[in-house]
């Protein structure tokens, strides 16, 4: 009996397969080849489940920004019922932004790869800056979230605040990236704690 393949998985796969390539190549190095290799499969499996490199490439760029904005939200609704207390509750969502483990290691690098693409690359540039919006978005509503609990006080201009959280969670993301061994997970935190409203 043949075996039955879902797309929106093996689409899925495949954009996993590309976040290693891209971890270990750069976004140069994501080549249909290279993501086939990767993936085990043929390149032209490949090509039955994107138009185009780009389309792949651009698809990997949203499933990494959904990814990471699933498990905030998940992790946001959990903490938020649980009536944690407000520095903890902040700290430990906007943490899930930040690479402390392999997985979220592996997806800030991918990450960090795709944005300085987009700078040149137009065709990434729009996902790109969903996913900064999405990101922003996402640091307002736990901002928001925490007023409306009573733990941060009402006068916190949101605005001001994820917009200083975002630049505080990419500077901290691309010093993870890019200085590993001086930047640990525990470093990551601390800082993190100590630049909380």
């Amino acid at each position: 009996m043949p075996k039955i393949v879902v797309p929106e998985d093996r689409r899925k796969a495949v954009s996993k397969a590309v976040v290693r390539v891209v971890r270990q190549s750069g976004v140069e190095g994501a080549t249909l080849g290279n993501v086939a290799k990767e993936a085990g499969l043929a390149i032209g499996s490949i090509r039955h489940y994107f138009a185009d490199h780009e389309a792949m490439m651009i698809f990997t760029m949203d499933q990494l920004g959904h990814r990471i904005g699933e498990r905030v939200a998940v992790r946001a609704d959990r903490l938020l019922a649980a009536g944690t207390d407000r520095r903890t509750l902040v700290e430990d969502l906007l943490a899930e932004f930040l690479p402390l483990d392999d997985e979220r290691r592996d997806e800030a690098m991918a990450w960090l790869a795709f944005a300085v693409a987009a700078r040149t690359r137009p065709a990434f540039r729009a996902s790109a800056d969903t996913q900064h919006q999405h990101l922003r978005d996402l640091i307002t509503r736990i901002l928001r979230e925490a007023v409306a609990l009573g733990r941060l006080p009402e006068e916190l201009d949101l605005t001001v605040e994820s917009v200083r959280l975002s630049a505080l969670l990419d500077g901290l993301t691309m010093q993870a990236v890019l200085h590993p061994e001086s930047t640990p997970p525990e470093l990551l935190r601390a800082a993190l704690r100590q630049s909380l409203p």
